[in-house]
């Protein structure tokens, strides 16, 4: 791990799209663990930012609005842990030299929604899976300093 950015873990989250899941996660983590975690998130093949996933965050009082989808190698920093949070970009996980990589696949909203007749239907699966986001997230530092 890197010690010279104030004990900081630089930590990417990492999905398919890097429009939902990830950018929850990197909401959460910059929201709530700034103190420990410098947070980023990509896409294995990123395609835009769910409109959903920025509601969700928004009734939790998390703004990620002006994050954008991008490549890892977009970002432009080496990572000490790189936490795959979907099972494909989990199976296609590039090669970080030097980072640890943790794998919690969590369900994706989009696909669970997808019959939903409205958004307001569609948000009880969001809401969800926002808040199993946040919960790892409180952990992710001790979890990972614990190995």
């Amino acid at each position: 791990m890197h010690a010279d950015r104030n004990d900081k873990l630089r930590v990417l989250f990492l999905c398919t799209g890097n429009s939902c899941r990830s950018q929850m996660a990197e909401g959460w983590a910059r929201a709530l663990r700034s103190d420990c975690i410098e947070a980023y998130s990509a896409g294995t093949d990123p395609h835009g930012m769910n409109r959903l996933a920025i509601r969700a965050m928004a009734e939790a009082g998390v703004d990620i609005s002006m994050h954008s989808s991008k490549r890892p190698e977009q970002i432009g920093v080496e990572f000490d842990v790189v936490v795959t949070v979907c099972d494909s970009a989990h199976e296609s996980c590039p090669y970080f030299a030097g980072a640890r990589v943790v794998h919690v696949g969590f369900d994706d909203p989009p696909r669970l929604a997808k019959g939903a007749a409205s958004d307001d239907e569609a948000m009880p699966h969001y809401r969800r899976v926002r808040d199993e986001i946040r919960q790892f997230v409180e952990r992710l530092p001790d979890a990972v300093r614990a190995r």
